[in-house]
């Protein structure tokens, strides 16, 4: 069995002393920006060298979470804040921007980079294309199943999520909160959309009305774990930077006792009895281990639902009576399934009406009815208090260490102090002869063994004295404290070897040859755009590119996250997964590549691309910055294109969570704002689109130096016709 690293989140330094107290192999954290999880509270400079600080006193390492997209006036200050962490000593970054990982990896050559599930991590040539650039580690898309996993043989360190929030989408390909409030997900700033209700729709028909369609349930590996620990997966994650410090203690301490034991003597039982009143969205074992969708999703809440302790069986204006079948404590939180309302039990009575601290499984109380609850309903507690005080209390993580003490008559006293990597010798005064009460070995072990409120705890000590030895407690004192300290000091400095590249970058000149293209879903459209022999049209249906793959003109658009991406493509296709392009001919580049600064554009064009789709998330204003940017940084044209009209993917989701029909585009989602999504399934995914078309503006400079894209969905020949008309003018 392999080692295995747990790696835990951190969104504070209180989430931070948790996680290493509760013995984090690793930790995660964000910086005050570049991070995915923009809300959390993160770390500035000055707690980062702290944190590293203390995370590696205790040998525990620390990555840092530079995992957002990066636009071209940020990238002096991406660069300098990467610069910063690498001095400081950080063990590795998570990156999601493929310009900046290539960047990094040129310029700092020695800073151990991890490629991010912000990454899109699906397939084996995506990973094959990560190692060829250095990458150390992959962190897998979450939809990947284990044994997929294991059967990609490249020799890359496996990170895989094992506890917390799934994002229903592919991370990385999520436009939801973007496209509806200006808010990106591959910005850190996801307004969790998914957790939202919608009504689905087919045509004019509600087939389901205002439900969670789109929330899943909390990922938990527990029970299925030994199958992780029997796995080449090295390193495994928890989610939950914007969760609470007690919950980072709480999961680090049930995954420490899990991989510690090997699954065995854990009541697994009981960890998740008191895991679901600290977060339960109910729990699923994820792609993991092939769970259905109905598995996956929980539709009727996207909040904590805690632990059902028992049923109301009685109500009056004051009082309800409850029938407990778990323990209810004063001062635990409480809720009701069905109506959603909840409390603090502030006042707990026994089935007498007696004032009561506790009351056990089996038993009948009363609490008040502060919310005017007017039927029967189902109790959860979604707090428990005396748990949530226990998890205050951290446990002591001490360091194993030797310790040999010499003490020889007239020779100097001597205590050598080794953690097994750090090593220290220190002196004292020659040893002298007892004249009344002589010190025994056991009072020296003693002594010196008292290592009190320090991080190390002594695993072995060898005293080797002369009998009828005298020796000053202090002096044994003043010699442990100064061996404590030194270790201490070299435990928390990590030595650096700066080095820093200049990165020499030859581009070919590009001549500007701005077209109209087109994507299309349906035979018709096809037709119409083939009609205005436009320079692309992108064909979404296989069946119906097999009809125009004769003709230079069609491009084939295959379906993303696909586990084999190079037996997925055709001789001419629209590319949005990222592996060696070099493979393959004739691509193009689409969006999902999310190109949002000129590095990122540099690189894909050394993979052979021969033109890019600029990432929709840039303004028109932004769009002419990048041109701008790199005409001034590689002295010559981008070769690029640009969604100017139409839908744009909001989500690629993994499978039919909605039971759709395979390639029926009359489906929708509605929200509880009247937006509408279009949503359809290709037989692999589930693709919801935006609810507004693009519309760009100032197309005029831009369709001087790009090529200009409509994306078409259900627009009529008719209205192609005319838009296409429009565009050409």
């Amino acid at each position: 069995m392999i080692k295995h690293e747990l790696l835990v989140p951190a969104g504070d330094m209180e989430s931070l002393n948790q996680a290493i107290a509760n013995g984090a192999d690793a930790v995660y954290l964000g910086c005050k920006n570049f991070g995915a999880r923009k809300f959390a509270k993160n770390f500035d400079n000055e707690e980062i060298i702290s944190a590293i600080k203390l995370c590696h006193l205790y040998g525990v390492k620390l990555y840092v979470t530079m995992n957002t997209l990066v636009k071209d006036p940020e990238v002096p200050m991406f660069l300098g804040q990467i610069e910063f962490l690498y001095k400081a000593g950080v063990d590795a970054v998570l990156i999601q921007d493929f310009g900046m990982l290539c960047l990094i990896r040129e310029k700092y050559p020695d800073l151990e980079v991890h490629a991010s599930t912000q990454a899109n991590n699906s397939s084996k040539e995506t990973v094959e294309l990560f190692y060829k650039l250095g990458v150390k580690r992959v962190v897998f898309s979450r939809e990947m199943s284990l044994k997929e996993i294991e059967s990609i043989k490249v020799p890359i360190e496996k990170e895989v999520f094992i506890h917390g929030a799934l994002c229903i989408s592919y991370s990385g390909c999520c436009l939801m909160s973007s496209m509806i409030g200006n808010r990106s997900g591959n910005r850190g700033e996801c307004a969790g959309c998914c957790r939202l209700p919608y009504t689905l729709e087919k045509g004019s028909r509600v087939m389901i009305k205002d439900k969670y369609l789109l929330s899943t349930k909390e990922l938990n590996t527990s029970y299925r774990f030994k199958e992780l620990l029997d796995s080449d997966i090295y390193c495994f994650k928890i989610e939950g930077r914007m969760k609470s410090p007690e919950y980072v203690g709480f999961i680090t301490r049930f995954y420490r006792s899990l991989i510690d034991s090997y699954c065995t003597n854990i009541d697994i039982e009981n960890y998740n009895k008191q895991l679901k009143t600290i977060f339960n969205r109910e729990f699923t074992e994820g792609y993991l281990f092939d769970a259905t969708p109905h598995e996956i999703m929980n539709n009727e809440s996207p909040n904590h639902i805690g632990l059902e302790i028992g049923k109301v069986i009685e109500i009056n204006p004051k009082f309800l009576k409850i029938q407990l079948s778990e323990e209810l404590n004063q001062q635990d939180g409480i809720r009701f399934l069905k109506s959603g309302k909840g409390f603090i039990v502030n006042y707990l009575y026994d089935q007498n009406g007696k004032l009561t601290n506790s009351s056990p499984a089996g038993s009948i109380c009363f609490v008040e009815n502060k919310i005017d609850l007017n039927m029967n309903d189902i109790v959860c507690k979604t707090q428990d208090y005396k748990l949530m005080n226990s998890l205050k209390q951290l446990p002591l993580r001490k360091i194993p260490v030797t310790i040999q003490v010499r003490a020889k008559l007239n020779q100097p006293l001597e205590i050598i102090m080794s953690d097994g990597t750090n090593t220290f010798k220190v002196q004292g005064n020659p040893v002298e002869l007892s004249q009344n009460a002589p010190m025994t070995k056991q009072r020296i072990r003693e002594q010196v063994e008292k290592l009190g409120e320090t991080p190390f705890a002594s695993k072995t000590t060898i005293v080797d004295s002369d009998p009828q030895v005298f020796i000053p407690i202090k002096e044994i004192n003043e010699l442990r404290r100064t061996l404590t300290e030194k270790l201490v000091q070299v435990r928390m400095k990590k030595d650096v070897i700066f080095q820093s590249n200049d990165v020499i970058m030859n581009v070919p000149m590009t001549e500007l040859n701005p077209t109209l293209t087109a994507a299309a879903y349906t035979q018709e459209q096809v037709e119409m755009c083939n009609r205005f022999k436009l320079k692309r049209i992108y064909i979404m249906d296989k069946e119906i590119y097999k009809d125009y793959k004769i003709s230079e003109r069609a491009y084939y658009v295959p379906t993303r996250n696909t586990r084999n991406s190079i037996a997925n493509y055709q001789r001419r296709a629209l590319v949005a997964d990222y592996f060696d392009f070099s493979l393959k001919d004739t691509l193009v580049g689409d969006y999902g590549l999310n190109v949002t600064n000129v590095y990122t554009a540099y690189y894909l064009y050394k993979l052979t691309l021969q033109t890019i789709t600029l990432s929709v998330e840039l303004t028109s204003e932004e769009m002419i910055n990048f041109i701008n940017t790199y005409i001034k940084t590689f002295n010559t044209y981008p070769n690029i294109e640009i969604v100017a009209y139409g839908r744009v993917q909001n989500m690629v989701i993994k499978g039919n969570i909605l039971n759709l029909s395979t390639k029926v585009y009359e489906y929708k989602l509605r929200d509880v704002k009247n937006r509408v999504f279009p949503v359809y399934y290709d037989g692999v995914n589930t693709y919801v689109l935006s609810h507004e078309k693009i519309k760009l503006s100032d197309l005029k400079v831009l369709k001087n130096y790009a090529s200009i894209r409509l994306n078409f969905y259900d627009e009529t020949p008719e209205e192609i016709k005319k838009i296409i008309s429009e565009y050409l003018n």
